[in-house]
């Protein structure tokens, strides 16, 4: 194979563009596990007290990314993002108007392979004005818990916005009475994270239903979002239901709850492999809200009902904006 490199003379705000990348890229391939070895050289050095003091606010304030989280208007506003955001480019394409009273839960598709470029740069950051579109909204794109116990690197993330996916930090969200909460979700998780490459529009929704529930239960209103582009970002190897991969990508999803997708696309002084994603425009589309009607003990035909005129919402969103942003007319979702 015979290696295409970049060349020398890119201008500098490429250059910039592919850095940003490459920080963020760093940050959910490898920050924790450095955050981690810091804090522990740091309890076994002459430092350790500096880890101890550290220890006692983990332990004051373990409960902060289930109950809204931490985040920081500066760090959201840092100019490294608008870089980030011009790498792909990222676009946030609003359909319509969100009141500002009442909260919501986003559900975010697809999942994406690994790292989800559009969720990230359109609720984590502000370089795609979500603010701007969305007056009054504060945006908080939802991740496993277990990286919240990573010492330092949750301080850091939850800068950003990112709060627990448990279901009490998604209730916590949605039921605050000043509302203004925007929930998002990346609904599939990480079962889609191993069907995720580039052309794939099959989504993990028919049986994911707890956030609908919740959504009955805290009156709040559902908005299905699409994020064109997504699943072009990497590809992935070949991982076909039964292969002795995905039966292992399986057990250890089972066993450690995080999905393990065997990505890859390209680097930082070539295009032919690496861990940085390609340069692919995302067009993330927020659709209009659905009307909930809160119901603090729904039944399983409730749930059902509104789960359906969600997928029916999320098709007619996709169907009505897939021609505009690459994608044929013979192209359709296919749910699981």
């Amino acid at each position: 194979m015979k290696i295409e490199f970049a060349p020398l003379n890119i201008p500098l705000r490429r250059r910039l563009q592919t850095a940003a990348v490459l920080q963020w890229t760093f940050s959910f391939l490898a920050l924790a596990q450095c955050c981690l070895a810091v804090f522990i050289l740091l309890a076994l050095s002459d430092w350790w007290t500096v880890a101890l003091l550290y220890a006692c606010w983990l332990w004051l304030d373990w409960d902060t990314p289930t109950c809204g989280g931490r985040r920081s208007g500066w760090v959201r506003s840092w100019t490294i993002w608008d870089y980030f955001r011009d790498y792909f480019p990222i676009r946030l394409i609003k359909t319509a108007d969100l009141d500002p009273k009442k909260n919501y839960i986003f559900g975010f598709h697809p999942h994406g392979e690994k790292m989800s470029g559009g969720a990230f740069g359109n609720f984590c950051t502000e370089s795609t004005g979500f603010s701007r579109l969305f007056p009054g909204l504060r945006s908080h794109l939802l991740m496993l818990p277990f990286w919240f116990r990573v010492p330092l690197f949750r301080e850091y993330i939850m800068c950003g916005g990112l709060v627990s996916s448990s279901k009490s930090s998604l209730s916590y969200l949605v039921s605050r009475p000043e509302g203004g909460n925007v929930a998002v979700l990346a609904v599939g998780g990480a079962p889609e994270a191993l069907d995720a490459r580039p052309g794939a529009l099959t989504l993990q929704v028919q049986n994911r239903k707890g956030f609908i529930k919740l959504a009955l239960k805290h009156g709040a209103q559902l908005v299905p979002v699409f994020s064109f582009g997504e699943n072009e970002l990497f590809d992935q190897m070949e991982n076909p239901a039964g292969s002795p991969l995905r039966t292992l990508q399986n057990r250890l999803q089972s066993i450690m709850g995080v999905a393990m997708p065997l990505f890859h696309a390209r680097g930082v002084f070539q295009y032919n492999f690496g861990l940085m994603p390609y340069r692919t425009s995302i067009h993330t589309v927020v659709g209009k809200p659905i009307s909930v009607t809160q119901t603090p003990s729904p039944s399983s035909e409730d749930i059902n009902t509104l789960h359906d005129v969600y997928l029916q919402g999320l098709s007619d969103l996709f169907e009505q904006h897939k021609c505009a942003y690459g994608l044929r007319d013979d192209q359709h979702l296919t749910f699981k």
